[in-house]
């Protein structure tokens, strides 16, 4: 079975104790940090950037799991593996060469990751399932945290899981938006394995909400 991680996402956090909260998730297990790049055009909202990946890099030694919402995002692939990225995911609608861009951030060392919108065809991802470290559904809208999830993003999860095992593709598969605590065993029984939750971890005790998906991740794993 694939490993059941968690990925926090910093959306979510507050900016005043960043620090501090990465902390928290360290001690609580989170084995990944979910950071998400916007630039504005991709999406509408504007976010972080290289130079707080690389201030946050040096408090934590959990996966850097770096969304990217950018477009053209391998004009950056350097600079973002030089700033700390253990993996970098990027849009297929960003992108007008998909294949180039999994190249690029190939050569710098980082794992890649391939992401779609809810209106996306899963179907588009098949082809590049074999040459990326994970694929990205997207269960919101890209670009504002807080959102609900939208139920039908997770057929495409669970087509995407059944493709890859008749194809015996041995691929990660994530979501990210709207996962909560209530719908996090859904998700994972859809076929996805690494969830990016956000205001679900860092509204209220961090610590705590933490271990909940962790206790809930432990108890599927213990299931199968």
């Amino acid at each position: 079975m694939r490993e059941l991680i968690l990925s926090p996402s910093i959306l979510g956090a507050d900016y005043l104790r960043l620090g501090e909260q990465l902390q928290i998730l360290d001690e609580a297990g989170a084995q990944y940090v979910h950071i998400d790049v916007m630039d504005g055009i991709f999406v509408p909202s504007i976010s972080m950037g290289m130079p707080v990946i690389k201030s946050l890099r040096g408090g934590t030694n959990r996966v850097f799991d770096v969304h990217l919402m950018i477009t053209e995002p391998a004009r950056y692939a350097k600079e973002f593996a030089e700033a700390g990225a253990d993996i970098v995911t990027f849009h297929y609608e960003a992108c007008q060469d998909p294949w180039g861009t999994i190249r690029a951030f190939r050569e710098t060392g980082v794992k890649v990751g391939l992401a779609v919108k809810p209106k996306t065809d899963v179907g588009v991802l098949y082809p590049f399932m074999r040459d990326i470290d994970m694929a990205l559904v997207m269960t919101v809208e890209p670009g504002f945290g807080g959102q609900k999830m939208i139920p039908e993003t997770l057929d495409k999860v669970r087509t995407l899981y059944q493709w890859c095992r008749e194809n015996r593709v041995d691929a990660n598969i994530q979501v990210d938006g709207g996962i909560t605590l209530d719908n996090f065993g859904e998700a994972i029984y859809a076929g996805a394995n690494i969830l990016v939750a956000g205001t679900a971890v860092f509204r209220g005790d961090i610590r705590y909400n933490t271990r909940r998906f962790l206790m809930i991740e432990q108890e599927i794993e213990k299931g199968e």
